[in-house]
């Protein structure tokens, strides 16, 4: 079992690291839910599926290189409030050794 260190920056602007674990298919917005870094029903809402935006963050980090997006998560990020270009949804961000020292920071709840 490995983890990977991930730096969330919740919705009240404190840096939260956290250790994630690689072997368990988690993406970024189970795992926000599991430290409870937000608050119980403002993320997360359609369960993972890209249906909601609910779980939009900001990647801050430049040395990452995450999976490009798929078609589902572009069209909800474009219907979204509080869209920046680094924005991602959480659900579609699966954590996996690849993204060591990724930071996000939790987008303003809609």
């Amino acid at each position: 079992m490995s983890d990977v260190k991930i730096t969330i920056i919740d919705r009240e602007g404190i840096s939260h690291e956290v250790d994630a674990p690689t072997d368990m298919s988690m993406n970024i917005m189970e795992l926000v839910r599991a430290y409870e870094l937000a608050p119980e029903g403002t993320i997360g809402i359609c369960g993972g599926m890209a249906m909601c935006a609910s779980c939009q963050c900001y990647v801050l980090s430049e040395d990452v290189e995450l999976p490009p997006m798929e078609v589902d998560e572009e069209a909800m990020l474009s219907e979204a409030f509080n869209v920046k270009e680094n924005s991602r949804l959480g659900c579609q961000i699966h954590i996996t050794e690849e993204i060591e020292g990724l930071v996000v920071e939790l987008a303003p709840e809609s």
